[in-house]
């Protein structure tokens, strides 16, 4: 496994590095694991959001993954802000800056303590193109790992999400709802941990993360309830070890043509606009030459194909049943419209994964 460790080694091999092992031992750290490769899991839960309550059990499913591959895992934390909740407020003008601090903190611990990769598990909007920005920006072996999405709320007989309750504060102006009906729409809208149900932002950015190749595929569309989340987050341990054997960097799978595989996806299931925001930084840091021209030439070319919220009916536990993000990811390549030759962190081929 020495080979494996390029960069941790510095902290860990050679007489001159005993005080610095004195401490990895303090943490738990054997004689074994100076020789195996240190793998930073940046764990964004926080109370802060439904969308990032539950992601310490998703997070320690992941360090027994890179545990189980050989590897030692070394996790911490960093910061959400939930759009959802500032709205309206002047807690907004914290939200895009918050997508930098992500980026900036996970790259000062990856380089500070010297990381051979990293596993991000994050399910909110801005954190999820922060710790994308700084797999780039980092260029180390890694794998983003989502959290999931909400499962709709029940109300009159209809599935209710996020959406309804900024609509439903119109219909109380307006005098078209009650207040008891607000108050009750508003105590079910949102049942449980996970990321806003439609096609909002943060599942804008699963679904192009997932098109991008960097998140095991069929993941991104998984509800944040459901049990295969965490056999996601196991197996993606065993999914970072062969990047490491075969030095495969997110630069070498974030190119042009995997962007535009992002946009494409999301263009086709009617994704937040943030995409463009988020999609344009994360390019920037992976070296891209990325523009906005490029989404308005691929929204000329690029069918809308699904319905769903806001524009449309269905939410993202809808697309998981009917076979999650591939099953549209294979329907654009039939097409013509996606790039079928770029790599993935299975290394594999977009066209050998679908």
């Amino acid at each position: 496994m020495m080979s494996l460790n390029k960069k941790s080694k510095v902290v860990t091999q050679g007489d001159d590095r005993a005080p610095a092992r004195s401490m990895l031992r303090a943490v738990g750290l054997t004689d074994e694991d100076m020789n195996k490769p240190f793998i930073g899991i940046a764990n964004l839960v926080s109370d802060v959001t439904p969308c990032n309550v539950h992601l310490d059990r998703i997070a320690q499913k992941v360090k027994i993954g890179v545990r189980d591959a050989g590897m030692v895992p070394m996790m911490f934390g960093t910061i959400t802000i939930s759009d959802g909740i500032s709205m309206g407020t002047e807690g907004m003008k914290a939200s895009l800056v918050s997508r930098e601090i992500i980026a900036d903190s996970i790259e000062a611990v990856v380089f500070g303590e010297s990381l051979d990769g990293l596993l991000a598990v994050a399910a909110c909007d801005k954190n999820m193109p922060g710790v994308m920005m700084a797999m780039a920006r980092l260029n180390v072996p890694s794998i983003f790992v989502y959290g999931g999405a909400i499962l709709p709320g029940k109300y009159d007989g209809k599935d209710i999400n996020i959406q309804d309750m900024f609509e439903a504060v119109g219909a109380y102006s307006r005098g078209d709802l009650s207040l008891k009906q607000l108050i009750d729409m508003e105590k079910v809208a949102c049942p449980g941990e996970g990321a806003c149900s439609g096609m909002f932002t943060a599942n804008t950015m699963s679904s192009a993360i997932e098109a991008m190749g960097m998140s095991i595929p069929g993941a991104s569309s998984i509800p944040a309830v459901d049990p295969r989340n965490e056999a996601v987050a196991v197996k993606s341990g065993e999914f970072l070890i062969d990047l490491i054997k075969k030095d495969i960097k997110p630069r070498d799978i974030m190119t042009k043509r995997a962007f535009e595989n992002a946009i494409t996806t999301v263009l086709a299931m009617g994704g937040s606009t943030n995409a463009v925001l988020h999609l344009l930084a994360m390019a920037h840091e992976a070296e891209v030459d990325l523009n906005i021209e490029d989404f308005n030439t691929l929204s000329e070319k690029t069918p809308y194909i699904t319905n769903l919220r806001p524009g449309g009916k269905y939410v993202m536990s809808d697309v998981d049943k009917a076979g999650g993000v591939p099953v549209i990811l294979k329907e654009l390549l039939n097409a013509g419209l996606l790039h079928g030759d770029v790599l993935t962190i299975t290394g594999k081929t977009m066209t050998e994964n679908l």
